[in-house]
């Protein structure tokens, strides 16, 4: 799949066996994992990067992306499509590192992104999932087009924990032009 066009300073690019040292610095977060689903552990070992960047972990051969700023891989964005009769579908799913929150990037990525990949794949529907506990995340969601379509009470098992998810959506007009 080709990569998506630049948005400001964040290039958006496919993961790269090298990005290893700053997947890691930026991955091993404790904050970052916290908003994340167990496939996103803490601590993120150099194991958990290897697999991930050997495809192990997600198929990077797909619409998946590292974020890189200032040369480095600081975060990543991608969609899982679905097949059959939700080919017209996928679930969104990003992160960033705790470095370069709270300057608008992600906002900025997804804003750029979302409209990017359902052109790209033809899609209708892009869905994400927020842990309730994250409103940043879902702050992102709200302001880049997505709509808040309801609520998985106890829906995530993690670190000991049942977390509620937030169900968002964006969809583009069916028919086509209406």
């Amino acid at each position: 799949m080709r990569e998506p066009p630049a948005i400001g300073a964040v290039r958006l690019r496919h993961w790269r066996a090298d990005d290893l040292e700053s997947l890691l610095r930026h991955a091993d977060d404790a904050a970052v994992s916290r908003g994340l689903g167990t496939r996103f552990p803490y601590p993120y070992t150099r194991a958990d990067g290897e697999a991930f960047l050997c495809g192990q972990v997600l198929d990077l051969s797909g619409p998946v992306f590292a974020l890189e700023i200032d040369g480095e891989a600081c975060g990543g964005i991608g969609v899982q499509q679905g097949s059959g009769e939700r080919r017209h579908g996928a679930t969104l799913g990003y992160w960033l590192g705790r470095r370069h929150w709270g300057q608008g990037i992600m906002t900025a990525v997804v804003d750029g992104f979302a409209p990017w990949v359902m052109d790209e794949l033809g899609l209708y529907r892009l869905a994400a999932q927020v842990m309730a506990g994250n409103p940043a995340s879902a702050r992102v969601l709200l302001k880049t087009g997505f709509i808040e379509e309801g609520l998985e009470r106890q829906a995530v098992f993690k670190d000991g924990v049942l977390h509620d998810m937030r169900c968002f959506a964006r969809l583009r007009a069916w028919p086509p032009g209406s």
